[in-house]
């Protein structure tokens, strides 16, 4: 992955109102030294993040993205993102964009241990190429969560319905999945039920309906999803979220991994069975989610 940008942000608090936040910005070496070594996003993975498509110069999807920056936030105990001085730096990291494609992240860390602040910054660097998996498709192994579906309610300190930086777990099952011979893993819980990817949503198609898993399950409320369900509701199709039995994957008529920087990638096998693949809708998906979306 080709650094482009990196820029530290110095968090103010969420009620801080400023006509300017240039003081409180600072951009840096992407390939220096940045963290401190007590910083515990490095040695806990104790943080959040966001990552944000960026097509041509245009990031995709600001607000949903800094809605969910701030429930993560709220669920690991950190202090509210100040909204005003994440949007300007944004669009100071956006300055740095270049044509096609690249991805952006959002981080906010606790900080280093006893510290007075948490750390925050952003990222940009060229996305890496993903039109084979948008074009050929992905075969995916469905692993085991190591959870019931109800866990998230009972044990919210769990974290399972943000997006933390400690990504170990997610990371050790696409390796996983790769040495049964898939590209990508789709989580389902313990007593049968689809989950998500690991680092994507899991939408599927019945006949003119599409269906992704209930969010209140410990899953992540993909953006990409958002903005694809109201693409679909406007052709006239009917969406909806539920708990979806994990047999679902493999009846679907067509299914799909969805993400900010992967954008659509069809699922052509599940555990090493081929499943149906709609090329010509996907690529109308794809369309829609490379095209300027706010």
């Amino acid at each position: 992955m080709a650094w482009r940008f990196a820029l530290v942000i110095d968090p103010v608090a969420s009620d801080e109102e400023r006509s300017d936040y240039a003081d409180t910005l600072r951009e840096i070496d992407p390939d220096g030294p940045a963290l401190g070594v007590g910083e515990l996003s490095a040695q806990r993975g104790d943080g959040i993040f966001e990552s944000l498509g960026v097509v041509d110069g245009h990031v995709q999807e600001i607000e949903p993205h800094l809605a969910r920056l701030v429930h993560s936030a709220a669920l690991c105990d950190l202090p509210a993102p100040n909204l005003g001085q994440w949007r300007v730096a944004i669009e100071h990291a956006a300055r740095a964009a270049g044509e096609g494609e690249n991805v952006m992240k959002l981080l906010l860390s606790r900080g280093v241990e006893h510290g007075p602040a948490p750390t925050a910054w952003i990222t940009l660097a060229d996305a890496p190429d993903n039109s084979r998996g948008r074009i050929e498709g992905v075969g995916v192994a469905t692993l085991d969560r190591g959870y019931a579906l109800d866990v998230p309610a009972r044990s919210p300190w769990l974290l399972l319905g943000a997006k933390t930086l400690s990504y170990a777990v997610n990371m050790a099952a696409i390796r996983e999945a790769k040495s049964r011979g898939a590209d990508d893993a789709v989580f389902v819980t313990s007593d049968g039920y689809l989950l998500e990817a690991p680092t994507a949503s899991v939408v599927l198609r019945f006949g003119d309906r599409f269906v992704t898993p209930e969010p209140q399950a410990g899953i992540l409320h993909g953006t990409t999803q958002l903005s694809l369900f109201a693409f679909l509701e406007g052709r006239g199709f009917a969406t909806s979220y539920e708990t979806v039995p994990a047999g679902d994957l493999s009846r679907a008529d067509a299914a799909w991994l969805l993400s900010s920087v992967r954008l659509a990638a069809p699922i052509r096998s599940v555990d090493g069975a081929d499943v149906p693949v709609d090329r010509a809708f996907t690529d109308e998906l794809n369309a829609y989610l490379l095209s300027p979306r706010d």
